[in-house]
């Protein structure tokens, strides 16, 4: 079964919500009254109250093609001293010495995402110079 690496939904008005993180909910009130909610970020993909509402599901998962999956799946980074606000960096953009730093401190990182990090520097070590 495949891991959600991106947890998005675009709303029948055009909003597009995205969970970064585990616990990270964002809602919007659409034009057509209907409150949308999603959390879980690349954890889980909660869509609340959304059976019987439409909405497009924008998610993107770890059995897509890699291509599309490093431009998707984010690192929320605080800067090198740790002393900065949370920005969601995509895997393609992050540089290998973070990668490596991850890989190497995160001791209860899931396993699915480990694999993404790998992957991504096989994809870098692969790509032509």
């Amino acid at each position: 079964m495949a891991n959600i690496v991106f947890n998005s939904i675009r709303t029948p008005d055009g909003t597009v919500l995205t969970s970064y993180h585990r616990l990270d909910f964002a809602s919007h009130t659409d034009a057509n009254g209907v409150t949308y909610f999603i959390d879980g970020g690349p954890f889980y993909a909660n869509r609340t109250s959304l059976e019987d509402h439409p909405y497009e599901d924008l998610s993107i998962y770890d059995d897509d093609d890699f291509s599309i999956v490093r431009e998707h799946f984010h690192w929320g980074a605080r800067g090198k001293n740790g002393d900065q606000p949370v920005q969601w960096i995509p895997l393609s953009q992050l540089e290998t010495a973070h990668i490596e730093a991850i890989l190497a401190t995160q001791k209860y990182l899931p396993d699915h995402h480990r694999v993404l990090f790998k992957k991504e520097l096989d994809y870098r070590s692969d790509a032509p110079s």
